[in-house]
């Protein structure tokens, strides 16, 4: 029914609006799995894509490839409480991830804004199709 569409898509908020990346991930990697093998494309692209949908239909306030002086973050997340600002890797660690928000200054447009700054690299599988970990600072 809708109604528990509704649901699925208010904990993805409510998650986010709580601080709670992790399983805000594990939710996401749950989505992921869902995905029919046809439609996935295999690149840093398709799961770009997937994750700003999954905002939209959250109603979030998102931007995606958010420009800095020294380059784009993947996805920013504005809540309340939080800004996220997540890197998202398909042939690379999680943790050079992170590496890359900090040496190309992601953070920086934001640190005025007063929320807490959430870092969060995420590294997809290509071989699981899905989400395979993620670090954060």
């Amino acid at each position: 029914t809708n109604n528990d569409q509704g649901f699925y898509i208010g904990k993805f908020v409510h998650e986010l609006e709580r601080g709670d990346y992790n399983a805000f991930l594990t939710r996401l990697q749950a989505f992921f799995a869902d995905f029919p093998y046809e439609l996935n494309d295999k690149t840093e692209r398709h799961y770009q894509v997937v994750f700003y949908l999954v905002f939209k239909l959250m109603e979030q306030f998102t931007e995606a490839e958010v420009r800095s002086a020294k380059g784009r973050a993947d996805a920013v997340v504005k809540t309340p409480k939080y800004i996220y600002v997540f890197e998202f890797k398909l042939h690379d660690t999680a943790e050079n991830a992170l590496k890359q928000i900090d040496e190309k200054g992601y953070l920086i447009p934001y640190q005025a804004d007063g929320q807490e700054l959430l870092k969060i690299g995420v590294e997809f599988s290509q071989e699981e199709r899905n989400i395979s970990r993620w670090v954060t600072e």
